[in-house]
């Protein structure tokens, strides 16, 4: 593995065959001792979710009346936790830049960062923002109703904590992953000045990966829990635990080996808790791992879990394959299946005994998928994200935008109440379904008044999603 967080040169598995596991799905367990343990309420072990999730080992392949049995038993164990309502937040995506070297294998969405310093000739399809750039996706947005902006970025090698960490890094160091900001032809500054910029008017700010706490204490003495800190006072309020991939090392170390390894994105989001940071939790699913990589993820984030008490949700995340490198060198052929969807929704609600809320992608599924992965254990249903790269730049095709009034109407339809929430589920509005779509808008964000969130004219924003599922 090469330095986590350190510039790589993308190379990896150029075939499936190259790939050789030491974890696999293999147990003394049985499926039906599994599904009573899960019925019941009692703690599942690792071979107990592995049972669950393949719908047995006894046998290849997923069995579809085991599998009914398992959604069955999650579905019931959601409305036990917390009952028919499906959650939603009004927010808005703001991504500062796309340069990113990190060479991640299941990743579209960064533009390899040389291609933005300012000697370089072609063309490219990359963005960086400077911070008034951020400001003001940001505040148009919390003019229009939103309660939250989310941002994850790329690994931009001029970016730095703050001034005084630029000041540290050594440009002649391939360590430190730094060049200057006069290399670029957009500076992205500093990650306090990112975050001051986009904490305006009160919007919840969800920002800072473990992989770009990770990033912004390079080089330096300074720990994750002094990165968190810092930022939080800059307006920082939450933090999404994406990167997270498979917190199994030996599937990061195919697709991810640039990047921090388990014990270091578990430390970071252990340091978050500590600054007083809630935070979510990820698994980026149906690549190159088995089952039990996934069963195995699930024990790590249950573990955390047990010693912070600080996860609001989690997210499981179906790997979208197109545009991607390792499918483009055949090392896959395609994500999960819609049977592995329900399960890893299913078994997650299960497993995840400590964890409220799991939510079910209508980015990653479509409509009509993801409404069904909310009878499998799901109960949130993502957020309005006025803005999405990082899936569409994959091969997603499932939108960008969905309305107040969408949701109102699709979770009516399926029998379940629409909440609008805030992004640590401490606020709540239960909506009023019978009420005219044209009327229905966000109320929680800082300046939502119920007006619907509609793209300003002459603005280039999607007013609703686009694909064949949808």
């Amino acid at each position: 593995m090469t330095d986590a967080g350190g510039p790589t040169d993308g190379t990896g598995p150029t075939d499936a065959s190259d790939i050789q596991f030491d974890v696999v799905p293999d147990t003394d367990q049985s499926f039906e001792n599994a599904l009573a343990k899960a019925r019941n309420g009692i703690r599942l072990t690792v071979a107990d979710g592995i049972e669950l999730i393949t719908t047995g080992t006894d046998a290849d392949g997923i069995d579809p009346r085991r599998k009914e049995l398992v959604l069955e038993a999650a579905d019931r164990r959601r409305a036990d936790v917390v009952g028919d309502e499906v959650t939603f937040v009004a927010n808005v995506n703001n991504n500062v830049t796309t340069a990113c070297n990190t060479g991640c294998l299941f990743c579209n969405f960064k533009d390899t960062a040389h291609q933005f310093e300012t000697d370089h000739a072609d063309d490219h399809a990359g963005f960086t923002k400077t911070p008034e750039e951020s400001r003001a996706v940001v505040r148009d947005a919390v003019e229009r109703g939103v309660y939250e902006v989310t941002s994850v970025s790329g690994l931009h090698p001029a970016f730095g904590l703050d001034d005084d960490h630029r000041e540290a890094l050594d440009a002649g160091n391939p360590e430190h992953n730094y060049k200057p900001p006069e290399r670029y032809t957009t500076d992205p500054h500093t990650y306090v000045e990112q975050i001051e910029a986009m904490s305006v008017d009160g919007v919840h700010v969800h920002s800072m990966t473990p992989e770009e706490a990770h990033h912004a204490q390079r080089g330096v003495s300074r720990d994750y829990r002094d990165v968190y800190r810092r930022l939080k006072d800059a307006g920082l309020d939450t933090i999404p635990g994406t990167a997270a991939e498979i917190l199994v090392d030996e599937v990061r170390d195919v697709i991810c080996p640039g990047k921090i390894d388990t014990g270091q994105w578990v430390a970071a989001m252990e340091a978050a808790a500590d600054a007083g940071l809630p935070m979510t939790a990820t698994i980026m699913y149906g690549h190159v791992e088995n089952a039990a990589h996934r069963v195995e993820h699930l024990k790590v984030v249950r573990d955390l879990q047990d010693r912070t008490g600080n996860i609001t949700e989690f997210v499981p995340l179906s790997f979208i394959h197109q545009q991607t490198p390792l499918y483009d060198r055949g090392v896959v052929t395609g994500g999960a299946s819609d049977a592995e969807d329900e399960l890893m929704i299913a078994v997650s609600r299960l497993f995840l005994d400590n964890v409220e809320h799991v939510q079910s992608s209508w980015v990653k599924f479509g409509n009509a998928k993801g409404l069904k992965l909310l009878n499998c254990g799901a109960d949130d249903f993502m957020g309005t994200i006025l803005s999405e790269e990082i899936t569409k730049r994959a091969g997603g095709q499932h939108g960008e935008f969905r309305s107040v009034a969408d949701y109102a109407d699709m979770l009516s339809a399926i029998g379940r109440t629409p909440v609008e929430r805030s992004t640590d589920y401490t606020e709540r509005r239960v909506l009023d379904a019978d009420a005219e779509s044209d009327a229905l808008g966000p109320r929680l964000g800082p300046q939502a008044d119920g007006t619907p969130l509609v793209p300003e004219r002459g603005s280039d924003v999607a007013v609703g999603p686009a694909g064949a599922d949808d």
